[in-house]
C-alpha cells in the first residue's frame, strides 16, 4: 500500500507558476511510476504528466506539454509538478497518483490516488 498526500495548491494569478508536491509513504516511492492527474467541474479526470520510478523518463499530454514539468526525489519520497503560465482553465483538483509504469498511467489510469489539492487560476 502507498499513501499519497499532495500540497502546494491555492489561487493564483493567469500567468504565474505553482508548484505542487506528493508526498509518499507506506512502499517506497521508487517501486512505482508516478504522476499527475487533474478533474475540473464538468469535466471528466484527466491525464497531465508521469515519470518512471527512476525518473529517467516523462511523458506528458499534449494539452499542457511545454507548460508542466513533472519531477521526483526518490531519497525525499516525493514527487512534484511544477505550472508554468497558468489559465483560468487549469483551475481544477489537481490529484497525485501512482502506478506500474508512465504509458499505463497515460492510457489507463493509476493504482493509488491522493486525495487532490485545489488550484485555482484567477484573471
Amino acid at each position: 500500500q502507498v499513501q499519497l498526500v499532495e500540497s502546494g495548491g491555492g489561487l493564483v494569478q493567469a500567468g504565474g507558476s505553482l508548484r505542487l508536491s506528493c508526498a509518499a509513504s507506506g512502499r517506497t516511492g521508487s517501486t512505482y511510476a508516478m504522476g499527475w492527474f487533474r478533474q475540473a467541474p464538468g469535466k471528466e479526470r484527466e491525464f497531465l504528466a508521469a515519470i518512471s520510478r527512476s525518473g529517467g523518463i516523462t511523458t506528458y499530454a499534449d494539452s499542457v506539454k511545454g507548460r508542466l514539468t513533472v519531477s521526483r526525489d526518490n531519497a525525499k519520497n516525493t514527487v512534484y509538478l511544477i505550472m508554468n503560465s497558468l489559465k483560468p482553465e487549469d483551475t481544477a483538483n489537481y490529484y497525485c497518483a501512482a502506478g506500474v509504469d508512465i504509458t499505463t498511467m497515460r492510457r489507463k489510469g493509476a493504482d493509488y490516488w491522493g486525495h487532490g489539492t485545489q488550484v485555482t487560476v484567477s484573471s
